[in-house]
């Protein structure tokens, strides 16, 4: 039985079964043998591809991170009016989350303990920072309520979508589903935010 199980793990997937684990468990409360016994594997098979469990953290944390920045790099992120722009990035934020859940609740989830946790918190917050500053853009065009403090703006619009991880568990018809949880989103956050003529 184990050989079979070796037979069909690599990497990928004990990532996979590490992630579950850090969310089930928490990072802190995750032994190597727990993923061990997760996995179906030894931990020397666990040790043979990665150097220990920080490292899966570091790889599922990445994978979480990349996506979000990738977003920003997006034509729609970097063209248009500020306001297009962040409605574009909080759109595609929403869709990278729900496609990447489980990956980003770990990431929203982890405490600064390591070095690892130290480096993707610091990440989230150069995230936010190049939000807040599209948000700040757009209010200095005029297209944002300028009774409301950018600062509080971001938290509260990254409070919403990060909400996501708590509440939101894909369902059979899931891209139907997703397209009409980001849209709610993205109407509620920016016809709140937007000046109207």
């Amino acid at each position: 039985m184990t050989t079979a199980k070796r037979d069909t793990y690599t990497p990928e997937t004990l990532l996979t079964v590490a992630v579950r684990v850090f969310n089930e468990r928490g990072y802190d409360g995750t032994s190597m043998e727990h993923l061990s016994k997760a996995a179906g594997i030894s931990k020397s098979s666990i040790y043979h591809h990665v150097s220990g469990k920080e490292e899966l953290l570091r790889r599922a944390v990445s994978r979480a991170i990349d996506g979000l920045f990738a977003v920003l790099d997006e034509p729609g992120a970097t063209r248009g009016r500020p306001i297009e722009r962040v409605e574009y990035v909080t759109r595609r934020t929403v869709e990278v989350l729900m496609a990447e859940l489980p990956y980003v609740t770990l990431l929203l989830r982890v405490r600064g303990n390591t070095k690892t946790e130290r480096w993707a918190m610091e990440r989230r917050r150069e995230f936010d920072q190049r939000v807040s500053d599209l948000l700040k853009a757009a209010a200095a065009d005029g297209d944002l309520r300028s009774d409301m403090d950018i600062r509080l703006a971001t938290r509260l619009l990254f409070g919403m979508v990060n909400s996501l991880v708590e509440w939101y568990r894909p369902q059979r018809d899931g891209e139907a589903e997703r397209a009409q949880v980001t849209e709610a989103i993205v109407h509620l956050a920016f016809d709140g935010l937007r000046t109207h003529p």
